[in-house]
């Protein structure tokens, strides 16, 4: 069973940046993040495979959000930058799954993340 550790989490103004780190406790295949804002539906933000060239991302973050990983650590990275009030909502780290780009720019679940994170609060005042 692999655990998965979130960290860097906060509140910033619109335009300013923050790094998410998602730790885990073993091997993982594909790592990324969700995100849940309140009365919303989870979206699906950014992923990576094993290399740092394969990755994926919604629409609504591409250009303005990063995501790494550095497999020595078992951890991946999310640089969030020019951050939006939009932004605002809880992320979600996972493991072992699959999206693929959807229409209208989302990320469309094709197979169920096996491990998550508890989870970060973003927020982001305009």
């Amino acid at each position: 069973q692999v655990q998965l550790v979130e960290s860097g989490g906060g509140s910033v103004q619109a335009g300013g940046s923050l790094r998410l780190s998602c730790a885990a406790s073993g091997y993982t295949y594909s790592m990324g993040w969700f995100r849940q804002a309140p009365g919303k539906e989870r979206e699906g933000v950014a992923f990576i495979g094993r290399s740092n060239d394969a990755t994926v991302y919604a629409n609504s973050v591409k250009g303005r959000f990063t995501i790494s990983r550095d497999n020595v650590k078992n951890t991946v990275y999310l640089q969030m930058n020019n951050l939006k009030p939009e932004d605002t909502a809880m992320f979600y780290c996972a493991a072992d799954g699959l999206v693929v780009p959807g229409p209208g720019g989302r990320l469309d679940l094709i197979h169920d993340f096996t491990y998550w994170g508890q989870g970060t609060q973003v927020t982001v005042s305009s």
